[in-house]
């Protein structure tokens, strides 16, 4: 019997999925700190736990597909710096894949950078005092049959509609002004 595939706007609004029950009355959000939940924006906090679990959840799947497609022993920054570095097929400098990826330590990005040579997937060229890396052969291969796993197994789940790819676009959207709110206020913290 085929699986019914649920649009995300279907999952948003099952029952439980929001912030008070058919009487009007508030529930008890669902957050990994209820502390944090009790000021103005509870439905933050209730995101902000969505995210959590999201961003492990994602993090679990790039190991796995990445080990799928084998390479074991890479961690999630790992794979996400393989990645960028095989995008458009261009050379990238250190700093700019921290940038693109948002990681503030350049030193996590250079430890992968380092394994990922290790590993044999990416090479690097000098240009002046700049260090350029891209990926090889053997890197290429590797992003293509994680690519070609993902399509089977976690593309396939998706329904593919208009309102699907609408609701992923605009989450997307959403999530992009959410961390521009985020880096501000990290900005203000470090200067309390």
């Amino acid at each position: 019997m085929p699986t019914e595939k649920k649009n995300l706007k279907a999952t948003f609004a099952q029952p439980g999925n929001s912030t008070s029950n058919s009487t009007g009355s508030s529930k008890v959000p669902i957050v990994s700190s209820l502390h944090l939940a009790s000021g103005r924006s509870k439905e933050l906090s209730e995101f902000e736990f969505g995210m959590i679990i999201a961003n492990n959840a994602f993090s679990r799947w790039m190991v796995r597909c990445i080990s799928a497609a084998g390479m074991k022993d890479m961690t999630a920054t790992d794979v996400l710096v393989l990645h960028h570095i095989n995008h458009r097929a261009r050379e990238k400098k250190l700093a700019d894949i921290a940038f693109i990826l948002n990681i503030e330590d350049t030193h996590v990005v250079n430890y992968s950078l380092k394994k990922l040579l290790s590993l044999g997937l990416v090479n690097t060229e000098k240009r002046g005092k700049e260090v350029l890396y891209s990926t090889n052969e053997a890197g290429q291969d590797l992003c293509k049959r994680y690519y070609e796993i993902r399509e089977q197994l976690l593309v396939s789940g998706l329904t593919g509609d208009d309102a699907e790819s609408f609701e992923l676009e605009e989450l997307a959207r959403f999530l992009r002004i959410l961390s521009g709110l985020y880096e501000q206020a990290a900005r203000s913290a470090t200067s309390m």
